[in-house]
């Protein structure tokens, strides 16, 4: 039982935050997204103050409010920080504040219902079009039909509701902890909400309690210990809700270890399966968000036999590609310049880490002349493992009724509406592509 209201214990936490920092202007410094959102000019310190006054006042300057919504969560700012303040952190609650200065409690709610609506169905069918019912209920789609435990599991694997849309990721995480004889229970999809679609609405009271009702069910393994997939899930319980809730509570309910960091952690286990050769060049798409992650997805490459990895000269920026999409204009530019240099390098492949990353660059493949894979097509492709990419290979189609015919038996098999398949195609999956596709790119 909370000793403090959520609410109470999320002000609290701003206010140590507040009173902690020194208005340096560190944090702004070292932030990458200031140059492509036209703050070159401002003043750190005085910026950084203008966040603050967004917190304590409601308003803020010019300056401090663009660099709020700007922000694309690249983490640089924490590493900045002298003093022990989560820029980043303060950051979202400036986000918060502005959003709720700007939208009355029902316009809120409202949002933030429409908004994970619309998420559960994209999720939901996007999943089915690709899945039989076995591989859903693998993925805890099906929870009322997965098998009875008797005991705990030793790790929870949270997969996150949007890596659903590309679930082959999702299935390799599986078949490599399979191989990897890891006691593992998956949880994840939108009855598993972190609520950060109600948070970035405003409406801290639903956010508060999806993100409460997950934490009890993430919160029953052996360890402890919660294996994340997604980087915005992963963000919102470490840096929003989990130390929120222990600050509620007293209780700190589990840790929670990004995907890569505990395949990195399990390498010496990882590398006698990597048997096979996989004769690839590629480059590695990154963001710097979630730390250690990117260099982590380089480590596993580099054990990979057979594998080496061409630099690019591109930024890493954000914690994953839709994060740019505050900035579209740069995220546009960045996407374009990484496809060019692949092409000049002569890459086999050009390899993503996220879901989201995946989404965006994959139909890419179809254009330029080499291969979009995910790091665990990689590796997986040397422990002898495979999960097809039915994601890449309906997007590359960028044709409605061509997805519809290939699709034709799993819509039947899950009763899924034409209509709404045909508008979920649209919106969630082509219109999903940031940078437009361009005609196919001759190899320099």
């Amino acid at each position: 039982m909370q000793s403090t209201s959520f609410e109470d214990a999320l002000s609290a936490r701003v206010d140590d935050m507040l009173n902690a920092c020194t208005k340096c202007g560190a944090c702004f410094a070292a932030c990458p997204i200031t140059e492509p959102a036209g703050l070159t000019a401002a003043d750190p310190s005085a910026t950084v103050t203008g966040v603050l006054d967004i917190l304590r006042l409601g308003a803020g300057t010019a300056e401090a409010e663009k660099w709020t919504k700007a922000c694309t969560l690249s983490g640089e700012c924490i590493k900045a920080c002298d003093y022990g303040v989560n820029p980043r952190f303060l950051i979202a609650m400036a986000r918060l504040a502005l959003t709720r200065k700007a939208n009355e409690p029902p316009a809120r709610r409202k949002r933030g219902v429409d908004v994970f609506r619309n998420l559960s169905q994209d999720v939901s069918v996007l999943s089915q079009l690709q899945l039989s019912d076995e591989a859903l209920i693998r993925l805890g789609q099906r929870p009322s039909q997965q098998p009875l435990r008797v005991e705990l599991p030793d790790v929870v694997f949270y997969t996150g509701c949007n890596v659903l849309r590309t679930p082959h990721i999702a299935l390799l995480c599986l078949d490599i902890m399979d191989a990897l004889g890891v006691d593992y229970q998956v949880m994840g999809g939108p009855s598993h909400c972190c609520g950060i679609q109600q948070l970035r609405a405003g409406d801290t009271d639903t956010a508060a309690r999806f993100a409460g009702n997950t934490i009890n069910k993430l919160a029953q393994s052996k360890t402890g210990e919660v294996l994340s997939w997604c980087p915005s899930c992963f963000v919102q319980f470490t840096e929003n809700m989990l130390p929120t809730f222990e600050r509620a509570t007293g209780e700190k309910p589990f840790d929670m270890t990004p995907f890569m960091l505990f395949l990195q952690r399990n390498l010496d286990a990882l590398r006698p399966k990597l048997k096979s050769r996989v004769e690839l060049d590629v480059a590695l798409h990154r963001h710097p968000g979630v730390a250690g992650v990117a260099e982590a997805a380089e480590q596993l490459l580099r054990a990979v036999p057979g594998v080496t990895i061409v630099g690019l000269d591109v930024p890493a920026v954000g914690l994953q590609s839709n994060s740019l999409s505050v900035l579209p204009a740069y995220q546009k530019e960045l996407q374009l310049k990484e496809l060019e240099l692949a092409a000049q390098a002569g890459v086999d492949a050009l390899i993503s880490v996220y879901h989201t990353d995946h989404r965006e660059l994959c139909a890419h493949e179809r254009d330029w002349p080499f291969r979009i894979l995910n790091v665990l097509d990689v590796v997986g492709a040397s422990m002898g493992l495979h999960q097809n990419d039915h994601y890449k290979a309906m997007k590359i189609k960028q044709d409605v009724d061509a997805i519809i015919g290939d699709a034709s038996e799993l819509i039947t098999r899950h009763g899924i509406n034409l209509d709404t398949a045909r508008a979920v195609i649209v919106s969630g999956m082509l219109r999903d592509q940031p940078l437009p596709l361009q005609g196919r790119q001759q190899r320099s």
